[in-house]
Parts: C-alpha cells; sequence; structure tokens
C-alpha cells in the first residue's frame, strides 16, 4: 500500500493512505486487486505542483464537485449526485518517484452505484490526460 506523509502546522507527521474499498460494487481504486474495484492509476508528466494543477482545473470544471481537504500530495473531493443529493468521495494522492496519480472513488451510502463511479473517473482520465 502506497503512504504518503500529511503536514498540519505543528503537528508530527503521519502517513496518508488511500482506504480500501469495501465488498460493495460502489467504489472503484487504483490499489484494488480484484477486478470489481480496480482502475488503472493517471500517470503524469510534468511536475507534481503542475499536474495537481491540472487535475483540480479538471475536476473544477465538473458539476457538483467541492474540494474538502488538500495537501502537497493529496486532494479530497465530494461529488454530488443531481437528483438524490448522494456524495461520493473521490480521494487522490500523487506519488512524484514514480510520476502517478493513485486514487479512490467511493460512494457514502449504499450498495451499487450503476457504475458511477468508475464511468467518473474515466471522465477524468480522458479530461486531464493530455494536461498531465
Amino acid at each position: 500500500m502506497l503512504s504518503f506523509r500529511k503536514t498540519l502546522p505543528g503537528t508530527p507527521m503521519s502517513p496518508r493512505t488511500l482506504g480500501l474499498c469495501p465488498f460493495s460494487p460502489n467504489c472503484v481504486s487504483t490499489h484494488a486487486q480484484d477486478k470489481g474495484h480496480a482502475i488503472a492509476p493517471f500517470r503524469y508528466r510534468k511536475s507534481r505542483a503542475e499536474a495537481k494543477e491540472a487535475l483540480k482545473e479538471v475536476v473544477r470544471s465538473l458539476s457538483r464537485t467541492k474540494l474538502v481537504e488538500e495537501n502537497e500530495s493529496y486532494l479530497h473531493y465530494e461529488f454530488t449526485s443531481l437528483l438524490l443529493r448522494f456524495v461520493d468521495d473521490v480521494e487522490f494522492l500523487f506519488d512524484d518517484d514514480t510520476k502517478t496519480i493513485h486514487f479512490r472513488s467511493a460512494s457514502r451510502t449504499g450498495y451499487g452505484d450503476l457504475g458511477v463511479n468508475r464511468a467518473r473517473m474515466e471522465q477524468v482520465r480522458a479530461l486531464v490526460e493530455q494536461k498531465l
């Protein structure tokens, strides 16, 4: 499992990792091993800061998104569905050693998601891959 450091002013370093997907099919993750949850990470060629800004720009262009946490190598967004207002958590971890963006997209509630999390992350990939 990939681990990153999260720093807050005045606090010691603590590891930052992506959570595991639950057994339900409403989650995708670059760390998942099973076919139902696994998805390929994004790769970047630019600096981490430039890649992060490009990704933020793409996510900002999508509807009903809210950035809830950010640090040097981590982004956490909430995506809210239009009709029923379900909230999905989307997290990104930047690994500068391998120039890889790992991510996890998961529904907070329910069991199925009709493929929404996978489709969202493939949409983000299509929009951002040429900018990284």
